[in-house]
């Protein structure tokens, strides 16, 4: 496990540092407003477990569940959908569609996707009458890719990483004119990433309402960091300063460890990843700009770690996946840096089961 203290923190990288221009939502009751209207939008539940807590030394541990979440088995499920609804929404208060059902006709939805945003784009679009493309590497499961199909999803095999399939589904949208919606941001894609991620705040909102003791500790699984970056906001803004905020990453893809090195946003090439979802090079730039600001500690860990924690779950009922996990995983194997992180017999852990087994 490599650590690396932010030295960012509460200043954030520098200007000069290329980042994307824009910042995440913080609007935490208009996302949840939002994700109300729909008519599968029950809250996921919080699952606590002192046998676990006291197996890794700490006073608790508080898991997010987000296996079951609207029935696609991910917390993504309040990504793309929640950025199609969006759209779907503001063109009926506009006037410009009669009804949500019709709003988004003769538009396709593309996006690249390691499985579960490309779930949500593949649920989402048809709701509102358009459709969705999804662009796969060649790592992804079959599974996944069968899953997509099954929601109706035109899926296409492009590449061997997320960043060969992502090329690709740039190159398409814009042949084919296309909408592009992508779970990360950059220079010049800013704003429909910014609308994935605001869907996110959802699980903030129910946290908020849901946590009886507030955690000292909040470990979060990143791949670009969508999610880090939301639940990071949720974080500060409902415990402000008091709770130690870790990012987790496989090393083999530390795309946010490696940009807070190099003090701005960088590509960090490594092979393929177990934590498939999280395999990700390039971090998002609006993720990266708030993490940089806010997070108090980023660290990675190896497949084999993350392996290890999904058997440990296994064996004690809760079924995931190495990505699922990565969290958890971090807090298993962080006895060598207990102190840098501030883990003891005192420590509220909340972490994140962000998505089910793959076969299910």
């Amino acid at each position: 496990m490599k650590t690396l203290k932010n030295p960012f923190l509460g200043r954030g990288l520098p200007e000069q540092s290329g980042l994307a221009e824009g910042s995440v939502s913080q609007d935490v009751a208009g996302a949840e407003s939002l994700f109300r209207k729909c008519p599968c939008a029950d809250e996921t539940p919080l699952l606590t477990s002192p046998d676990l807590a006291g197996h890794l030394a700490i006073g608790s541990l508080t898991l997010k569940d987000e296996r079951q979440r609207m029935g696609l088995g991910s917390f993504k499920a309040l990504g793309a959908a929640y950025a199609i609804a969006k759209l779907a929404d503001q063109r009926v208060r506009d006037g410009q569609a009669p009804s949500h059902a019709s709003a988004l006709n003769g538009m396709t939805f593309v996006c690249a996707s390691a499985g579960n945003h490309g779930m949500s784009l593949a649920a989402g679009a048809p709701l509102f009458g358009a459709r969705a493309a999804v662009f796969v590497a060649e790592t992804v499961p079959d599974a996944f890719e069968a899953r997509l199909r099954a929601r109706g999803a035109n899926v296409v095999r492009a590449g061997a990483t997320y960043e060969d399939s992502m090329a690709e589904a740039q190159r398409r949208a814009e042949a084919e004119g296309w909408t592009l919606l992508p779970d990360s941001t950059w220079p010049g894609m800013a704003g429909p990433g910014r609308d994935v991620m605001e869907g996110y705040l959802v699980m903030a909102a129910e946290i908020a309402r849901q946590i009886e003791m507030p955690p000292t500790h909040v470990f979060l699984q990143a791949g670009v960091g969508g999610l880090a970056a939301a639940c990071a906001i949720g974080a500060r803004l409902t415990w402000g300063k008091d709770v130690t905020i870790v990012v987790v990453e496989p090393e083999n893809a530390p795309a946010l460890l490696a940009s807070m090195e190099a003090g701005r946003p960088v590509t960090a090439p490594g092979p393929v990843s177990n934590m498939g979802r999280l395999d990700c090079k390039e971090p998002s730039h609006l993720a990266l700009k708030y993490l940089a600001r806010e997070a108090d500690v980023f660290v990675t860990i190896s497949d084999g770690e993350a392996a290890e924690t999904v058997e440990w779950l296994g064996e004690n009922g809760i079924a995931t996946t190495p990505s699922g996990a990565a969290g958890i995983a971090a807090v298993r194997h962080a006895a060598g840096e207990a102190s840098a992180l501030g883990l003891g017999p005192e420590a509220r852990v909340l972490c994140y089961l962000s998505e089910g087994p793959e076969d299910v």
